[in-house]
C-alpha cells in the first residue's frame, strides 16, 4: 500500500532511540523529510547517519523537551531547514518515579512537563506550519497503562492525560484540516530500553512476565509500533481522529506482577 507519504515533512521528538528512531526510520523509508530531536549529540548523530542512508532530507536538533522553550526551537528550526512542517509524532515520555510515596512535587511536574505538557507544546507550535501548508496529522506516544490500572501512578496518570490530550485536540484542530491521534505500545523490547536491562537483570522473572502476560509469548518490537503510528500519520488513515490505537499484543497486564 503507497501511504502517499513522498515529500511530506515529519517531526519526532525523542527521534534518536528506541520507539522514536523505528519510527523516524520508517517514515524516511516511506519518502518523509524527518527532523528528530535528542538530548545526546552522539546519539542524534548515530541515527541521523541511518536514517540518511534511506535517502531522505534529514535535519536534528540537541534539545531536551522539557525545558522552556526548547520544543519551540525544535519545531520552528526543523519547519526552516524543511521547508514546513505536515506531521508531529510526540514520543518523548517517562516518569522520573514510580509510587506515589516515592514522588516529591518536583516528581510530579517533571513527568508531566516529559510527556503531556511537552506533547502539547510540539502540537501547538506546529500547527500554524499544518495550517499553511493544508492541513497535517499528530501522534502522541502514550502507554496501555493510561488506561490498564496498575504500579506507577505517575506514569499512569500523564499517559491518561495524554490519551484525553489528543481527543480533545481532535476536535479543536479538525476545522484546520489537522488530525490527532494516539498510539498507546504495550510493553516493547528494544537495545538499550528498561525492558532489556530487565531481561538481562532477572533473565527468569523477565521469561515468566513474557510468557504469562503475552498470548504471544513475548514483547513488541520498536518497529511494530512505527508501521502503526506511519499508517496512522497517511492519509490513508484520514477517517481516523481522536482514536487511542493500542499496540500490545493483547498484553494482559502493564507490567511485572
Amino acid at each position: 500500500m503507497d501511504l502517499a507519504l513522498q515529500g511530506k515533512t515529519a517531526l519526532v521528538t525523542g527521534g534518536s532511540r528506541g520507539i522514536g528512531r523505528a519510527i523516524a526510520l520508517r517514515l524516511a523509508q516511506e519518502g518523509c523529510n524527518v527532523s528528530i530531536c535528542g538530548r545526546t549529540p552522539d546519539t542524534l548523530q548515530q541515527t541521523v547517519a541511518e536514517l540518511e542512508r534511506t535517502g531522505a532530507r534529514i535535519h536534528s536538533v540537541v534539545a531536551d523537551v522539557i525545558q522552556p522553550g526548547e520544543v519551540e526551537r525544535f519545531v520552528d528550526e526543523s519547519a526552516t531547514e524543511l521547508g514546513g512542517v505536515n506531521l508531529v509524532v510526540a514520543n518523548v515520555g517517562g516518569a522520573t518515579a514510580r509510587s506515589l510515596l516515592d514522588a516529591s512535587p518536583d516528581d510530579w511536574h517533571t513527568t508531566f512537563e516529559m510527556n503531556l505538557f511537552h506533547a502539547a507544546r510540539a502540537i501547538k507550535s506546529a500547527v500554524p506550519f499544518m495550517e499553511r501548508n493544508g492541513g497535517g496529522s499528530a501522534v502522541t506516544i502514550s502507554s496501555i497503562s493510561g488506561w490498564r490500572a496498575g504500579p506507577g501512578a505517575l506514569y499512569g496518570s500523564v499517559k491518561a492525560a495524554e490519551i484525553f490530550l489528543a481527543g480533545a485536540l481532535a476536535w479543536e484542530l479538525a476545522p484546520k484540516g489537522i488530525r490527532v491521534n494516539t498510539v498507546s505500545p504495550g510493553s516493547i523490547l528494544f537495545p538499550g530500553g528498561g525492558w532489556d536491562g530487565f531481561r538481562q537483570s532477572e533473565p527468569e522473572r523477565f521469561a515468566e512476565f513474557e510468557r504469562n502476560e503475552f498470548p504471544s509469548g513475548r514483547l513488541g518490537t520498536s518497529s511494530e509500533v512505527a508501521d502503526v503510528v506511519t499508517f496512522v500519520l497517511s492519509d490513508r488513515a484520514r477517517w481516523i481522529n481522536g482514536a487511542n490505537i493500542p499496540v500490545d499484543g493483547g498484553q494482559a497486564w502493564p507490567g511485572v506482577r
